[in-house]
């Protein structure tokens, strides 16, 4: 991925290379912040305004006092400086507490910092890959619900993946699943769809949510059940769900091969054409 050209900074538009923040911000020393990724396909942002009413929930959960409805007439301007108006594109937001002096409790009156910038990203019709994934522990906090900008250990997670010639890292919680570093993980068995409840220990990803919207519309058996480790041998498929990576099959988990070559599983693959749909 590049760097973008353009760069939305605390009302002001500018090059890349001159936008700068203070050593003293506290997204910087703290990881005290808010963000969010969205993609416009065809001209408008997919489910947009999920991602934008998601972003105002976690800066709410850590009391920054930010109005993301702000950003709505933003963002256009951002997309224009960047030639990308009306075309396919990623966004991405983060706003943090600001600057102060450190500090481990929150400043009084300060103003956060508001960063955006937009790259060109063409998503494919239908993600065809078929991912190899290991699982791990999850040694993460206990608040993975908030999109928080300090991102260490689902950094740490997802380059241990890389190391293996794997695409992501599933994680687990006393032998349950729960997600995967950077993207949420549902199971098929007996032609049941099992996922982790939208808790405190997984984000709740938009496009987690329009896939079990699609399960009830489509008739499939769904339950926000936490799959289980010692399960893994008993799956018939399993697939992977984010903004970017769409709906993306499990071939292979650890040593356990679900899928050979190009092979998908009939709800993975029903699934992507109902999601392909929507778009």
């Amino acid at each position: 991925m590049s760097y973008p050209e353009k760069v939305y900074l605390n009302g002001k538009i500018v090059n890349a290379q001159e936008a700068t923040i203070s050593v003293f911000d506290r997204g910087f020393i703290f990881g005290d912040g808010i963000y969010e990724v969205m993609v416009q396909i065809n001209g408008s942002f997919f489910y947009g305004q999920k991602h934008l009413d998601r972003l105002q929930e976690g800066l709410d959960k850590i009391n920054i006092n930010f109005d993301v409805g702000s950003l709505t007439t933003e963002i256009p301007k951002l997309l224009k400086a960047s030639s990308l108006t009306d075309k396919d594109c990623l966004l991405y937001m983060q706003i943090t507490r600001g600057v102060a002096p450190r500090q481990h409790s929150y400043p009084a009156d300060i103003h956060p910092t508001v960063m955006m910038y937009a790259l060109p990203k063409i998503l494919p019709a239908i993600n065809q890959a078929n991912t190899k994934v290991i699982t791990r522990e999850d040694f993460r906090w206990s608040r993975c619900d908030i999109k928080m900008t300090s991102l260490l250990g689902n950094v740490m997670l997802n380059e241990e993946a890389m190391q293996h010639g794997s695409f992501e890292t599933l994680l687990y919680r006393n032998g349950l699943f729960t997600e995967a570093s950077h993207c949420n993980v549902f199971f098929v068995r007996d032609q049941v769809v099992y996922t982790h409840p939208a808790n405190e220990y997984i984000l709740n990803g938009i496009t987690g949510a329009i896939v079990k919207d699609l399960c009830t519309s489509l008739g499939i058996a769904l339950k926000e059940i936490p799959y289980q480790l010692k399960e893994l041998a008993l799956l018939d498929e399993a697939f992977l769900t984010g903004t970017s990576t769409q709906i993306a099959a499990i071939s292979q988990i650890d040593n356990h091969c679900l899928y050979m070559g190009n092979e998908k599983g009939p709800i993975t693959k029903k699934l992507q054409e109902a999601f392909f749909n929507l778009k």
